[in-house]
């Protein structure tokens, strides 16, 4: 597909259009080992070589990343006043249009998929496509067999807001119980106003899954990676 140069490069990094037209006119691109000062360039991302400063422009329509988010950072692409998800990107990984797919609460931790696919990060988050993201839970109190159940039924918020049926499973069970949450939706604080209808409160939370794609045990907190091939595959419908 043909494209502007300055917009192609735009696309692909944290500079503005109007730096981008600057960097060109300067001189320091290059299409096929050519110079190129012309902004308005039309290129094919596909077959065409383009270098900037030196550097092969490695094209990728979309970008696919993902987090093991640590507690205290907001779940959005920029905050002026707190640290964010987007902030704790390498630089060489950061672009504009970036934002976390599905936000998570800012104590809570785990997966976090990045992208600036807007499309498939609708087709993940819709409910009507029941797709499951997966949370380990701890609690303040035991949990018995009929939590469960209210899960399976659908809990109704205290705000009268009803709830999709969900799948509770208890891991282990004691005074602070660790259970396996799994929910096709993404309300506000929901699974923590689910326990709170069980009059049960949420001491840790932890995303571990969004459909297939399973967080990386090898990432720490606040580390990130690209996706492979093969976990790219597993977000599409």
């Amino acid at each position: 597909m043909l494209q502007r140069l300055d917009k192609l490069i735009a696309s692909q990094g944290t500079r503005s259009r109007r730096d981008t037209v600057k960097l060109i006119r300067s001189g320091r691109v290059t299409i096929d080992g050519a110079v190129c000062r012309d902004p308005s360039q039309k290129v094919e991302s596909e077959s065409q070589q383009i270098t900037i400063e030196g550097k092969p422009l490695v094209y990728q329509r979309f970008v696919y990343l993902m987090m093991n988010k640590p507690s205290g950072v907001l779940c959005v692409s920029r905050d002026p006043k707190v640290s964010t998800v987007v902030d704790l990107l390498p630089e060489e990984w950061k672009r504009k249009g970036l934002f976390p797919a599905g936000r998570l609460d800012k104590d809570t931790v785990g997966l976090v998929l990045l992208t600036d696919d807007g499309e498939l990060a609708h087709r993940l988050l819709s409910p009507k496509n029941k797709i499951y993201k997966k949370y380990l839970v701890r609690l303040d109190a035991p949990l018995t067999d009929e939590h469960c159940r209210r899960f399976e039924e659908g809990i109704t918020l205290a705000d009268g807001t009803p709830c999709h049926p969900a799948k509770l499973e208890i891991l282990e069970n004691g005074e602070q119980p660790l259970a396996q949450v799994q929910i096709t939706e993404g309300r506000y604080h929901q699974i923590k106003r689910m326990f709170g209808v069980l009059d049960r409160g949420v001491v840790w939370l932890k995303r571990v899954s969004i459909g297939e794609l399973v967080l990386d045990p090898q990432l720490k907190e606040g580390e990130s990676r690209p996706l492979t091939s093969q976990e790219t595959e597993l977000l599409v419908l």
